[in-house]
This record gives C-alpha cells, structure tokens and sequence, in this order.
C-alpha cells in the first residue's frame, strides 16, 4: 500500500511518498522538497562479513543527471561515472550522521543509497536524503537507534533561514548543516565568512528549534510504518545460551585485563603512536596467553580480544574524566609541539610544512593561467573552478604498507573541508587571476591531518605571494564522556590516535584571528549536548590563535612576489567588439600570438584578454601584439612602416597595425600627379603614412605624401622600402 506524508517546513512543502519505489529494499521512501525528489533507500545483507572488526555501512550518492535534465558534456562518454566529490562530500556527511547510532558489533553489510530522480535547481537534495535515510532506516527492519532529522541553517543579512535555495545561501554568510535531535546533535557541517562563535552557535540554536517539526513528522512516519527490528545477537549468530557464554567470559576477561591497561598504555607519557600501538599488541598477547592457559578456545578467545579496544578506550576516558590527565602526559587544553617552515621545496610556486605532533603536512602551491580552471558538470552545477586543493594519504604516513591510485573518498572529504576552510580569505579573481592549485600530502598521521592541511596551505599560499586576506588554522578537539552520566564529560584540545573512540568526538574547527571558516563535527556517542558544542567552539579559538602564532612565526604575510617560476599575467580590458581582432578567421590571429610568443591566452566576452607565460619578454612580446590589434587609429597619427596589402585603380590598400589598415588614396601618394598607383608603390612595399581621416563607418584614409612631407623635415628617407 501506497502512503503519502507531507508538512509544510521552511516555507516549501516536505512530501514522502512510502511503498511504491523499490520495494525491495529493507527499507525505501521518495522524499520530495521543492521540485527535488530523492529515491532513499535501505539494505542490509543476508549474511555476515567474517574476519573484519568494524561495522561494514556504506552511504552512496547517485547523482543522475536527467535529474537536472542534462545529457553529459563528454564527448564519448554519455552515461554517469564516478561520483562527483559534492556527492561523496554529501554522502560522507549522511554516513557520519547515522553511523552512531547502529550498534558497532554488527557484520552484516548495511548500505544506504540516495538516488535523484529530479532537481529543480533551487532546493539541495542533500536535506531530503538525509530525512530519507533516517526514515528508510528508521521504518526498516535494520537495527539502528534512530530517528534523527536533519537541517540547513544559512543568515541572509540579519535573517535566519531554515533550507535556503541555492540563491539565498549565495547571499549568506553562515551556511550549517546539523543533525540530530532537538536537544542532541551527531553531526554537524559548516562554512562561514568568519563568523563569530557565538554567531555560529546561534545559527545551530535556531536549526535545533525547527528540527523538533522534523523530527515528529519522521517519528509519526516511522511509528505507523515502522518494522520490528532485528536482533543484534540473531545477526551475529549468538543463541541465547552463547550469549550468555560470551558474556561471562567478556567479563572474566575484562576483570584481568583492566587493571593492566594503564600499566601498558600510560607508563610512558611520551610515547610515540607506534609505541602506544606495540602497547596495544602487548596487552591482546597477554590477554590472550591467559586465556589459553583458561583452556579457552580460538574462537571464544576472539570475543574477548575484540572487546579489549573498547576497554582501552574506556580506561582513557576514565582517567581523563578521573584524574584530568591524558596518556600523552599532556594536559586537556595543551596542544602538542607545534612547527611551521615555509619554502622548502626549489621551483615550485610555494611550499610549507605544518606538524603537530606526530602529524606532519607538506603543503605546495602551484599558480596557473586563467585557462587552467577546473571545469565541473555535475548535476548541481556547470562552474569553472579557479582554486582548488586536493589532498593525499599515502600509508606509510601511518606507519603501514598498503594501495596507492586515486583519491578515496576521505581524500576527497579531507581536502574539500581544507579548501572550503580557505576560500573566505582567497583574493578574488579581478586582483589575483590566477588558477591556483594546493595538494598537501600527509606525511604522518595521528589526530586531524586535515585540519593540519588547513594550516599547510595557509602557509604555501603566503609562501607563493597569494595574497589572501588574513592565515587560516584549523584545530580538532575531543571529547571524554561518561556512559552511565550524560552530564559528565571533559572536552580536550588536539586530538590524537587513543582520544578517537567509543564515547568520543572528532569536531574540527577552521578559522581566522576573527571569525570561523569552517566546521566538521561527527561523534562515537549517541549525540551531543548543545552545551558541549558551545564549550567546544570557546575552546577551539583559544588554540586556534594559539597556532597561527606560530604560523606567523614562519611567515607573518604573503610575500609581496611571486616565485621567479610562477608565471605572470597581464589583463588587458579591450573594446568587445574588437575581440574579433584577437580571434581572427577561424582563430588565425590569436592562434599565431601564442604559436609565435609561447603565452596563453584567454579571451572573455566583456573585452577582458588575459595572457600568462613564465617568460617576461613573450609576455611583452604578446601585450604589444595585443595592443596593436586593438588600438584605435586617431588623426595625425604617424606610422613609419605600414605594408601595402592591396592595390586598386584609385589607391592603395596599407596595414598599419596588425589586422588594421586604411587607404591612401592616389592623390595622396605624392605631391604631384600619379598617373598609375604602381608608378609609386607596389603590394609588399613597406611605407610611410599619416591618418588624415576616419570616418563615420570607421574607415581609415592615410597620406604617403604627407608622411614623405614629414620626414624630410626630419631629414630621413623618403623612399619605398620592399617587404
């Protein structure tokens, strides 16, 4: 049976359409907002995964462009490809949304999948995919301890407003995404231009009041449609008299461990990642001859081994919320040791080198010509895009070995959230034309690499002499919680490797001296308070000043040059309708300029001709040329050397300038009679002549005689020269 939901929720109309489309799934709804409809849809396998230790759910966007009525602009290719890195940002953003909320001991591969089916270029599908997933999970028969909502926050002006269009969101100046329930929050996404904390946290207020109508219209969905759920222990083949087995052993186990794992894990306070992590093996290889000697068996060994993290991670949280004390002997507000170089790498345009800790970021800066923007189609936008970061993780930078190729989707999530991060302070195109081009590459690892990128590119685009307007840093703070007290919990500064687990936060922060740029929030808990968002942002400033400090130490401002390698551009702002000068036939003229001086060369339809070459004097070589097609003659203007082109009866036909010519009429080739033109001149002849007229149609007449006049008063030549 068909079943229709709607509610009116931001000024538009939220419509889900249940039990028509893909009926299949564990669970499937149409969610429509606006024109934009979005297919959701929930999965969970048969069977389970063996041998892997985390939960296998995977979040899949299906951008469609006969959504948006595209066909694709590849010439050869015509069907949808991989997905475009908007649509893995917005499926990474629904998976850290909804992953908290599943039971972790779950091996049965889960896939959420969100399909347009239709885009009216106002409304973002992102908001709707997301209802969808919380209501296809919610009324499915997967385990999962939702509902939640989620929403779009943007300030027009002094306005608050819930789902902005594309328009409006152009206009503002804070742009949040949050997830969660009214009170509580798994998720959260941001941009700003420099926002204020307290600015920022109002914005999330002011989503968290209107996500409540959301969240009961989900809620009511799910409470008439909903499926029992599943139990975990069915999933992962436990009987209740195994269970029960399992149980105790879990417990037997915890009790010898426990007290050992401070012991192992804090004994050094300075210890490396890779020595906290040989602690680790230690503990499981203790654990497990006892359990040997228990004359327990492989298979029931593995129960407790797999539950030892879980008990790693609690013990750092307890001493942490206990004694105030973290197992790098840091205290809870201390960064680790910060340094920051720039101008390591020769030739390249800009380079710097940002660590924390144990994560070290090599950031470079490569400058390009107008032309080299990246052009994007997808089913959102056909934009060129000037400025761009792109962001590696090899995995030595982990100490492992492992694949290289192509970005994956956290290289691509990492690098989109350092590039939005800087994007308020880039210089806009009319000061700084060029394409810019930033790649970090981790050379390490242990707690926010991206934010560490954040601050890796501030410091090779000063390094390069991109004139941004002020440094951007980017700093990730962690959470310590208590399962049995909601209300117990100490947030910390620079997160590292044992801080990232159950109970915790990874909430990233990107910003000025002045204001926020960016904000990436998921969280190991079942939400949280907005209390503990507010203290995390207060917190998140003080060290984010706290590390452009040291930026500036290396470098306070961009450099007032570029690099000697990095290519210059002149702009030159032309008359449009002379444009066809530049061009020529079939693009002769401007095809011979960058054949013949090595530039490149983009002209725009306003008039605007930018050329770039590494080299200064084609790059002077291409502006005369440019000039010269494009100067407009004026009378009495000399010319030492124009070309015959033609010869008529009545005259000849003369180039002046490249492109430009005018007609010395025979009475004006010489001061006394000429019989025939080619008594005087012949086509190749190189002369000179004066502009005496320029009429009304813009055609030129010239004079050799009046130009012969002016050279014998100069005492030069007066005699044709051949070409």
């Amino acid at each position: 049976m068909t079943k229709q939901y709607s509610l009116e929720w931001g000024g538009k109309t939220l419509s889900v359409e249940i039990g028509k489309l893909a009926k299949q799934a564990n669970g499937s709804c149409v969610v429509r907002y606006g024109d934009t409809m979005v297919l959701v849809t929930a999965t969970m396998s048969s069977g389970s995964r063996d041998g892997i230790d985390f939960l296998p759910l995977s979040v899949e966007c299906e951008e469609r462009l006969y959504a948006a009525g595209k066909i694709k602009s590849s010439r050869f290719l015509k069907r949808e490809g991989r997905p475009t890195d908007d649509a893995v940002v917005v499926g990474r953003m629904i998976d850290r949304s909804i992953r908290p909320l599943f039971n972790q001991k779950i091996r049965n591969e889960i896939q959420v999948v969100f399909t347009t089916l239709a885009f009216d270029k106002e409304n973002d599908y992102d908001i709707p995919a997301m209802v969808g997933a919380s209501i296809a999970l919610g009324m499915s028969d997967i385990p999962w301890d939702g509902p939640v909502g989620g929403i779009r926050v943007g300030r027009v002006g002094s306005e608050w407003v819930i789902n902005p269009s594309y328009e409006a969101r152009e206009k503002s100046d804070i742009d949040v995404v949050i997830v969660g329930t009214p009170t509580h929050t798994t998720m959260v996404e941001a941009e700003s231009n420099e926002a204020k904390e307290e600015d920022v946290m109002a914005g999330m207020r002011f989503g968290a009041k209107h996500l409540s109508e959301v969240q009961a219209f989900i809620e009511k969905i799910v409470a008439e449609i909903g499926k029992p759920k599943r139990s975990v222990n069915e999933l992962i083949g436990l009987d209740e008299e195994t269970a029960k087995e399992k149980e105790a052993l879990i417990a037997k186990s915890r009790e010898f461990i426990f007290p050992k794992i401070r012991e192992y894990l804090f004994a050094t306070p300075k210890a490396t990642k890779g020595e906290r992590r040989d602690a680790k093996v230690a503990l499981a290889h203790t654990l497990d001859e006892y359990l040997k000697a228990e004359q327990v068996g492989k298979d029931k060994r593995k129960w407790a081994l797999d539950a030892m993290q879980k008990w790693v991670e609690e013990v750092v949280s307890q001493i942490i919320l206990d004694e105030g004390k973290r197992c790098d002997g840091r205290a809870l507000d201390e960064i680790r040791e910060l340094s920051a170089e720039v101008a390591l790498l020769p030739r390249v345009h800009g380079s710097g080198l940002f660590s924390r800790g144990e994560t070290q970021i090599l950031s470079t800066v490569t400058l390009g010509a107008p032309s080299d923007v990246q052009l994007v189609d997808s089913m959102e936008f056909s934009e060129k895009r000037r400025y761009f970061h792109h962001y590696n993780f090899p995995p030595y930078s982990v100490g492992e070995t492992g694949r290289f190729g192509g970005g994956g989707r956290r290289e691509i999530g990492h690098g989109g959230l350092a590039e939005r991060a800087l994007v308020p302070v880039l210089p806009s195109k009319e000061d700084f034309p060029y394409t810019i081009r930033v790649v970090s590459e981790t050379l390490g690892s242990n707690g926010s690499s991206s934010q560490g990128s954040i601050c890796g590119s501030t410091l090779a685009l000063m390094d390069a002499g991109v004139p941004i307007k002020k440094p951007v840093a980017g700093i990730a703070m962690g959470i310590a919680t208590d399962p049995n007290d909601v209300n117990r919990y100490k947030i910390i500064t620079d997160l590292q490797d044992l801080e990232d687990g159950m109970g915790g936060m990874d909430f990233k922060i990107g910003g000025t001296r002045d204001g926020i740029t960016s904000i990436q929030m998921d969280t190991k808990t079942k939400g949280l308070t907005w209390q503990i968002v507010e203290e995390t942002l207060t917190k998140a400033k003080a060290a984010r000043l706290q590390i452009l400090d040291v930026m500036a130490q290396a470098i306070a401002a961009p450099r007032p040059d570029l690099s000697p390698y990095a290519p210059r551009i002149v702009v030159l702002k032309i008359n449009p309708d002379l444009i066809r000068n530049v061009i020529g036939p079939g693009g002769k003229t401007i095809n011979a300029i960058i054949e013949k001086t090595g530039v490149q060369m983009d002209v725009e339809n306003d008039g605007t001709v930018t050329i770039t070459s590494v080299n200064l004097e084609q790059l002077q070589a291409a502006k005369r040329w440019v000039e010269d097609l494009t100067r407009e003659l004026k009378v009495g203007e000399f010319f030492e050397a124009g070309k015959v082109t033609r010869i008529l009866d009545f005259g000849a036909f003369v180039e002046v300038l490249p492109g430009q010519e005018g007609m010395v009429h025979i009475s004006e080739l010489d001061s006394k009679r000429v019989e025939k033109v080619t008594d005087v001149v012949k086509v190749g002849d190189i002369i000179p002549v004066v502009v005496i007229k320029i009429d009304e149609l813009g055609r030129v007449n010239l004079s050799l005689k009046r130009a012969k006049e002016k050279l014998q008063q100069n005492g030069g030549s007066d005699a044709p020269k051949t070409a």
